[in-house]
This record gives C-alpha cells, structure tokens and sequence, in this order.
C-alpha cells in the first residue's frame, strides 16, 4: 500500500486527488493539509511514501515544507511532487534544489497523476525529458553539477546505458522491459550509477545524463 499526503490550500483540490486517489486499490491518503506548516507536522508524524505538494500555500509555503521535510533524515523514505499550475513556474526549480522528486500540473490527465504517485514511491523522477530540456536552460549553479570525467569513466557500459534511459526519463521498470532485465536489477544498477557518481537522488542523475552528454536533445 502506497501511503500518501495531499498538501494544497484549495479544499476541492485536496478533495478530488483524495477521491481519486483512493478508487485505486494500492493508493492510501492518510492526511491532508491546507498549509505548509500543517503538511510538515502530518508528514513528520506519519512519515508517507508521496507528497503531492502545492507551492502556494499560506502559513508555509510548499517550498519552505518541502526543504522541511527533505531536509530530514528520518523522512528519507518520503518523496515529494510539487503540484503547480505552472509546468516552469521558478518555485518549482526551488523545490526540486531542495529535494523534490518531480512535478505535474494540476491540469494532468487522472491517469497520470495515479502514475505519477506510484513512480515517486519507486523513487523515480518525474522530469520528462522535455521539461528536463527546459529545466536545464533555467536551473541555477546550486543544482547544476559540472561534469565529472573521472566519475563517468567509472561507470561499466552497462551502467552508462541504464544512466541514458533515466536521463530520458524512464523509470526503472520501463529500463528493465528496454535491457531485459528485472525492475530489482535495474533499481540496483540505479543505486550503484548513485553512489558512484554521488548524486543525491534520481533528479540529479537526470541533469548529469545531459551534462555528460549521454542524453541529447535528439537523444
């Protein structure tokens, strides 16, 4: 059961994610909050898989939350999507520098927000590789990481490969069905391309994949 908490300052929006959220049979909502501070507490009590986070939101805003919460060891295993209306509103570029996982826009497709929680519980990225494109033309030098060539050569062919799919935004079920390989093999080859490369989570690996030049805008 993914375990989730719908953070946003509109009463009908939390009402509808909660609704549809919850029609699925793995999907859980265990809370709600209608401002920053109050999504901290019920996260940092709870401590739920997903965060559908709102960046504008009074006594806290969703920025200020999310670095809260990522910012804490003990709530490693919570993974935070900014929700926005805006697909390259500048808080969004914040949130992922302080430790989202990915964002939507609040007008996606239902289907998609159910993928888009259970991609984030698998730790994944929500950066599709065009919004990635356009993320790394407006992020600031805190995020961007120069490449490092000593660090990439360490990296076997297969590991260069797998980095490649996650850079075009595959999760890893999606990179095993491409390698042939299980969803355990490739989330270990994941792990293992993380520590080499010591990048802090996914996101991260997606910008090194076009800063490496693995991944280009013609793939």
């Amino acid at each position: 059961m993914i375990r989730v908490v719908i953070a946003d300052d509109q009463q009908l929006i939390r009402a509808g994610f909660r609704s549809l959220l919850e029609s699925e049979p793995d999907l859980e909502v265990v809370a709600d909050a209608a401002t920053g501070a109050e999504a901290v507490e019920q996260v940092t009590r709870l401590r739920p898989d997903v965060v559908l986070m709102d960046v504008r939101m009074p006594g806290g805003d969703g920025l200020w939350a999310t670095e809260q919460i990522a910012g804490n060891p003990e709530l490693a295993g919570t993974h935070i999507v900014i929700v926005t209306t805006f697909e390259l509103d500048e808080y969004v570029v914040q949130a992922i520098r302080a430790g989202a996982s990915g964002f939507l826009v609040k007008d996606t497709e239902p289907t998609e927000l159910i993928r888009a929680v259970r991609v984030a519980a698998a730790g994944d990225a929500l950066l599709s590789p065009g919004v990635t494109r356009r993320l790394l033309t407006r992020l600031e030098t805190g995020l961007r990481r120069p490449s490092d060539p000593a660090a990439l050569a360490a990296l076997t062919d297969r590991e260069r490969e797998v980095l490649a799919l996650v850079g075009r935004g595959l999760t890893n079920t999606e990179i095993g069905v491409r390698l042939f390989l299980s969803p355990l093999t490739a989330k270990t080859h994941v792990s293992r391309i993380m520590s080499k490369l010591a990048a802090r989570d996914r996101v991260q690996l997606v910008i090194l994949a076009y800063e490496s030049g693995l991944v280009s805008d013609g793939w």
